[in-house]
């Protein structure tokens, strides 16, 4: 079976590094090319492609040069459109770890897959506990009233909230509407978090975090919580190679890991 070549977009920052690693490691993928943000020489990470591939600010010529089959992005969600309608063009299939896109920006990439006959793989979560919390707090939904949503990353996303949490308050509130006090005086504005369908949503960004997702339901006399903990970057690479080799073979816009996994 022919390799799939992989170009990686943001493949400095910190996920894709990761996938970096994770390509190098599979004998059915192969590096071919990157992008970064700003112009500057290889990272020192220890794997075998060192210089061995180019690497530019210009993804359009990365894509140009390299001819990949699959192009992953973990850039932003404005960046990531922007090198998504380059890829697609170009007939090149795309999984997307950017995080914070709008409905409007999903209903263009799904045009984007349909037009051009490409796949496109959007994860907000590329985590399997993650993708089985979601499915859990989708059982637990119909039996509550009320519920919060308490998300956590480190200080440098520049987001909130995560894609992820957006991704669950999405799955909660599309057929339903929860309940959501209003208390009679807010000493503190926004102390009660975003809201959507009466679900409550707050970020955390502090040092020392990863990626945290907490969903807690209410009832009289009783509360159910239900959490994901991220301890490593490395669970999410299982995700991104079964994407990977997925998207190639399946044209159209697949949104959420379970999608891909069947869940």
């Amino acid at each position: 079976m022919a390799e799939i070549k992989v170009v990686i977009s943001g493949m400095t920052g910190k996920m894709g590094l990761e996938t970096l690693a994770a390509v190098s490691r599979e004998s059915d993928l192969e590096l071919v090319g990157g992008s970064r943000r700003q112009e500057g020489g290889w990272p020192t990470i220890g794997t075998p492609y060192s210089t061995a591939v180019p690497i530019s600010t210009d993804i359009d010529s990365i894509l140009e040069q390299t001819k990949p089959d699959v192009m992953v992005d973990f850039t932003n969600a404005a960046v990531a459109m922007e090198a998504a309608a380059l890829a697609a063009a170009r007939k090149i299939n795309i999984v997307m770890g950017a995080s914070g896109f709008s409905e409007d920006q999903l209903i263009q990439l799904d045009v984007m897959a349909n037009d051009n006959g490409v796949g496109i793989i959007v994860a907000p979560n590329f985590a399997l506990g993650a993708i089985v919390l979601k499915k859990l707090v989708e059982q637990a939904a119909p039996y509550f009233d009320y519920v919060d949503i308490i998300e956590s990353h480190h200080e440098a996303k520049i987001d909130s909230p995560s894609g992820f949490a957006l991704a669950l308050m999405r799955s909660l509130g599309e057929n339903k509407q929860f309940t959501r006090n209003q208390p009679e005086k807010e000493n503190l504005a926004n102390t009660r978090g975003g809201e959507h369908n009466g679900i409550s949503i707050h970020s955390i960004r502090m040092p020392g975090k990863s990626a945290h997702h907490e969903v807690i339901f209410g009832a009289a006399g009783q509360t159910v919580s239900l959490r994901h903990d991220t301890l490593d970057r490395s669970c999410y690479m299982p995700g991104v190679v079964r994407c990977i080799r997925d998207v190639v073979a399946n044209p159209g816009l697949v949104i959420g890991l379970e999608n891909v996994l069947g869940l």
